[in-house]
């Protein structure tokens, strides 16, 4: 195995604290950002900078600027940056009239436009040596709109559209672009529910005001029975870093509770949307 050079964004709990971990373990140098390294974050950036072969960076994946210096320095001092792991994310629920525009903004400001930030300003130094890795991950709500989450749904999709036109155009020119579709686990994302700000909306949903509940409920009884492990997900990114150049598959999904139909709808999309491609001419893109 040969070490490579990895970000990872959102590294401050949950999967991006699993994947560092994992990855550097193996012996890879991992640039692992987060936020707030000196403030709320600073215990966990403190005991990930004495984690063997990992660089903890302060990033406002928001911030153009500070996007583009991350990335600039790892380049200059490593000569290349082998993969990018997009695994940042933040999540809304409710009903989506609660959803103010602001609070829409801010969901795509982090689940797509920052991930695209650092795609684009990693895609020049990959391309220019026919070599590299994009994982992004997003969710199995992004390949359905879930109620009650369909505005994180509406962020994911976008993720998921970006990721895919992406996978295609950049495939011939030696870049892997992956997605990773996670269900739920039990995170410290899952942990913390954040809701849309408009809550005078919430009595005129007084009818299905207990589906919530329930679904929580069932969420709640799956993690007891299943006991789904985030770890998971964690080596199902070391796994494509691990699989040789251009024979990673767009989409994998890491869900033991609702995967089957996230696989199911994967599978039948990827063989008429392959056809279609052929049809519009670009055959010579399904290496």
């Amino acid at each position: 195995m040969s070490k490579k050079i990895i970000l990872i964004t959102g590294t401050n709990s949950g999967f991006g604290w699993l994947t560092t971990n994992t990855v550097a373990a193996l012996g890879h140098q991992v640039y692992a950002t987060m936020r707030d390294t000196k403030g709320k974050n600073a215990e966990k950036a403190e005991a990930l900078s004495k984690v063997e072969n990992v660089n903890v960076l302060d990033v406002n994946l928001t911030d153009e600027t500070s996007v583009k210096n991350a990335v600039e320095s790892i380049i200059s001092k490593e000569g290349k940056l082998d993969v990018l792991v997009n695994n940042a994310g933040f999540s809304r629920n409710g009903v989506a009239e609660s959803f103010t525009t602001a609070d829409l903004q801010e969901m795509f400001d982090i689940n797509v436009i920052a991930p695209w930030s650092l795609i684009k300003a990693v895609l020049p130094a990959m391309r220019k040596k026919s070599e590299g890795l994009i994982v992004n991950v997003t969710s199995g709500f992004g390949r359905f709109g879930f109620p009650f989450a369909t505005m994180y749904s509406s962020s994911k999709f976008a993720f998921e559209g970006l990721s895919e036109g992406l996978h295609y155009e950049v495939r011939p020119l030696g870049v892997d672009v992956a997605i990773v579709q996670p269900g739920a686990f039990p995170t410290e994302m899952s942990q913390k529910l954040v809701f849309g700000s408009d809550a005078s909306v919430n009595d005129g949903y007084s009818a299905i005001a207990d589906i919530p509940n329930r679904m929580g409920a069932a969420v709640g009884q799956m993690f007891e029975t299943l006991k789904p492990n985030p770890q998971d997900v964690a080596d199902a990114i070391v796994d494509l870093i691990d699989l040789p150049k251009g024979q990673r598959p767009l989409r994998t999904v890491v869900d033991s509770f609702t995967g089957t139909f996230v696989k199911v709808a994967n599978d039948a999309v990827k063989a008429e949307y392959e056809k279609g491609i052929v049809k519009f001419g670009m055959k010579d893109l399904l290496l």
